[in-house]
């Protein structure tokens, strides 16, 4: 189920309705959105419930026999939950690019690939599971008396498909604490969704169809510009189609009483890749810090293992993000540019010179494009299709390009709006009488259905 569709407006609004009339029974409200959950994710397999459902039990089970300490039986537990993530995500790219090289190499013959179908959100609630055990160890949180609590924490739906990754402590004191509707910020919360359906629909799916697609598809016969563009093009894909999904997660939790954290943080505005990682996907790069990089030593033990827990961190990063030689590739960029930046000093202070700040955003940004054509190509063969296209500068560009030129200066020009932009316009909207509200909302939401494309595409982290 996508979040710009008729189908979850109405969905939405029968769990809207229904968790704020059992706000007075809280045991009957979690059931209620923990059904509501279920029945989101069914929408695509009713088969990923059950492994959803399997993976929390297992997480509040681990949670219940090792709160306070850590030992074999944590090990235990995220071991289970890696072999979930790994059977479904790499298990087949483990058949076929190892022990199907391998047995190529000897005259064996292959294995024989297991077929499965990458569940949505896998990585997002297998992410989840390991962090509640850990925090449940280290007594950053308690540990759930009932199971109920830690699968509607995995499963909740907003979150579900593609993040933010919430954590435990964050999350389930608000599953104990009775949502008050007197505290929600409505005004917020729908300039959240509306700016995130305009992102998605108007901006994402508009260079996803008329220009990364089909440019990606086949780079042989581009010329340099047309690639240029393409590059630049899925840089502002991307990040709309992603801030827009966590825009509206974070919106939707809202209207029901509950916080997510910010998930990006003006990211092509980075003088630093390292200053990127606490601009983009901030859960996730928060997640990598606090359960991959300082677990290995983080920056305790010398330069020289420290620049070795970077590079690992970005690394596993990427392969988490998909089992494809790219996405290691793409996290291997970017481990050894954060460790080749901190060796020589190139990450600019907060009080450098304005000159020597934006020499580092352009500089930060085109790595990162770079990184990107790794990630959107697929295989190995179409990034260096990409790259080799970048070299035709001779060749003519056959198309012409200035409205895709101006949709990406409009994306990164609202990604440069200023951060708190939201509120100042909520401060504004706040006297206006609810009725009138509604109203503008109302046809804001239809003003943006109606100039969108007819069909909406996945959002991109649903593949993840």
């Amino acid at each position: 189920m996508l979040f710009p569709t008729g189908v979850f407006a109405i969905f939405f609004l029968l769990v809207f309705a229904g968790h704020w009339a059992l706000n007075r029974w809280p045991l009957a409200n979690r059931l209620w959105l923990l059904a509501a959950s279920f029945a989101f994710y069914a929408w695509w397999d009713v088969q990923l419930c059950l492994l959803l459902l399997a993976v929390g039990v297992w997480a509040w089970g681990i949670g219940r026999l090792v709160e306070g300490r850590g030992g074999h039986l944590l090990w235990l537990g995220v071991a289970g939950v890696l072999a979930v993530l790994g059977l479904f995500k790499y298990a087949d790219f483990f058949l076929e690019e190892v022990a199907g090289r391998f047995a190529l190499a000897f005259g064996m013959e292959a294995p024989s690939l297991l077929g499965l179908v990458l569940p949505v959100g896998i990585s997002f609630y297998c992410f989840q599971a390991i962090s509640y055990m850990i925090d449940v160890s280290r007594r950053d949180t308690a540990a759930e008396r009932a199971p109920l609590n830690v699968v509607l924490y995995l499963g909740f739906f907003p979150h579900l498909a593609a993040g933010p990754i919430v954590r435990a402590a964050h999350f389930l004191p608000q599953l104990a604490a009775r949502p008050d509707p007197r505290m929600v910020p409505f005004i917020m919360a729908g300039l959240l969704i509306l700016g995130g359906l305009a992102k998605k629909l108007w901006l994402a799916n508009t260079l996803a169809t008329e220009l990364v697609d089909p440019t990606f598809r086949d780079p042989s016969a581009l010329s340099a510009s047309e690639a240029l563009l393409a590059i630049y093009g899925y840089a502002a894909q991307i990040y709309c189609d992603f801030s827009a999904y966590s825009d509206m997660a974070i919106g939707v939790a809202a209207l029901l009483g509950y916080h997510f954290p910010r998930n990006f943080d003006q990211p092509y505005r980075a003088t630093s890749l390292r200053d990127f990682w606490q601009r983009w996907h901030i859960s996730l790069s928060f997640w990598f810090r606090d359960y991959v990089y300082k677990p290995l030593g983080g920056n305790q033990h010398g330069k020289l293992l420290t620049a070795r827990n970077a590079f690992l961190a970005m690394v596993l990063s990427g392969i988490w993000h998909g089992a494809a030689w790219t996405f290691l590739l793409w996290g291997a960029l970017h481990g050894a540019v954060l460790v080749i930046e901190r060796a020589l000093g190139l990450i600019p202070r907060p009080d450098a010179p304005a000159w020597r700040r934006w020499v580092g955003i352009l500089v930060t940004f085109h790595i990162v494009c770079l990184g990107w054509v790794l990630f959107r190509a697929g295989d190995m063969a179409t990034a260096m299709g990409m790259l080799e296209a970048l070299t035709r500068w001779e060749q003519p560009t056959e198309r012409a390009l200035g409205w895709l030129v101006a949709i990406i200066a409009v994306a990164l020009a609202l990604h440069a709006l200023p951060p708190r932009w939201t509120e100042r316009l909520e401060a504004r909207l706040a006297p206006w009488p609810a009725p009138v509200l509604g109203l503008a909302f109302g046809l804001a939401l239809v003003v943006i259905l109606t100039l969108g494309p007819s069909g909406v595409a996945p959002f991109i982290y649903f593949h993840f």
